[in-house]
C-alpha cells in the first residue's frame, strides 16, 4: 500500500492542478462549477480572482481557519514520510519531489486560508458532504470531485459511490472525478459496478487521459454526462 490513512486528509490542490486533473478548457472554466470535497484547495480562491463562478462543498468548512490549519499540520509530516518510503509509487513530473509536493500543498492551504472567511461570507465555501447535497436540481453546469470518490474505496462502499455520483448528477449537468485509483494504486473496485448502474439509468461516460500524474498510473479522469 502506498499510503495508509484512517480518514480523508485535509490536502487541497491548486487551480493549475484542477485544470490538468480535469482537462478543464477555457470554456469549462466559464461554467457554473461545483467542487465537491474540495477541502483546503486554492482552486476556488484562485478561480474567483479570475472571475470564475465556483462553489466548494466540504464538511471541513464547519471548522475555523485555525482548526483546518491544525488538521493539515497534524498529518502532513506522516504522509510525506510515507511517500518518501515508497519512491516507486510516485511520479514527480509536476511536483518535482516529496519536498516540492509539501511546498505546493502548503501554498494551496495558505491561499485558501487567506480567502476562507471572505469566501464563506460569499457562500463560496459551504458545509456539505456526499451523498446528500442541499443544492437544487441542475444548479451547476459542471461538478468536480478531486481525491475523494474512488480514492478512498476501502473507506466507502459501492453503494456510497453510486449514490454520491447520482447526487452530483442531480445538481450538475456534467460530473468529472479524479483519480480512479485507490490508495493502494489499483483501479477502484467500485468503478465498474458504479458505471454499469449509471449506464442502465441512461447516463453516458468516458474515461479520459489527463496530463497530471502523482500516483503512478493515476492519470485517468472519469467524465459523466446527463
Amino acid at each position: 500500500m502506498a499510503i495508509q490513512l484512517e480518514k480523508v486528509v485535509p490536502f487541497g490542490r491548486s487551480l493549475d492542478e484542477y485544470v490538468q486533473m480535469f482537462n478543464l478548457t477555457r470554456q469549462d472554466l466559464q461554467k457554473r462549477i461545483l467542487g465537491v470535497a474540495d477541502g483546503p484547495a486554492s482552486f476556488n480562491a484562485e478561480g474567483t480572482k479570475l472571475g470564475y463562478k465556483i462553489t466548494s462543498v466540504d464538511p471541513i468548512y464547519a471548522l475555523s481557519t485555525t482548526q483546518i490549519r491544525n488538521r493539515f499540520n497534524h498529518v502532513v509530516d506522516d504522509i510525506i514520510q510515507q511517500i518518501k518510503a515508497t519512491p516507486d509509487d510516485w511520479v514527480w513530473t509536476y511536483h518535482g519531489s516529496p519536498e516540492g509536493l509539501r511546498r505546493n500543498r502548503q501554498q494551496s492551504l495558505d491561499i485558501f486560508c487567506r480567502d476562507y472567511e471572505v469566501g464563506k461570507a460569499q457562500k463560496r465555501y459551504q458545509v456539505g458532504e456526499l451523498p446528500g447535497l442541499i443544492d437544487g436540481d441542475r444548479e451547476y453546469d459542471l461538478g468536480l470531485c478531486s481525491h475523494f470518490l474512488f480514492l478512498y474505496s476501502d473507506h466507502f462502499d459501492a453503494d456510497f459511490h453510486f449514490h454520491s455520483i447520482g447526487e452530483m448528477l442531480r445538481v450538475c449537468q456534467e460530473v468529472r472525478i479524479f483519480p480512479l485509483l485507490t490508495l493502494r494504486l489499483n483501479r477502484s473496485q467500485h468503478l465498474k459496478p458504479t458505471l454499469e448502474r449509471l449506464e442502465a439509468m441512461g447516463y453516458t461516460w468516458e474515461i479520459q487521459k489527463v496530463s497530471y500524474e502523482l500516483q503512478r498510473g493515476g492519470n485517468e479522469m472519469l467524465k459523466i454526462c446527463q
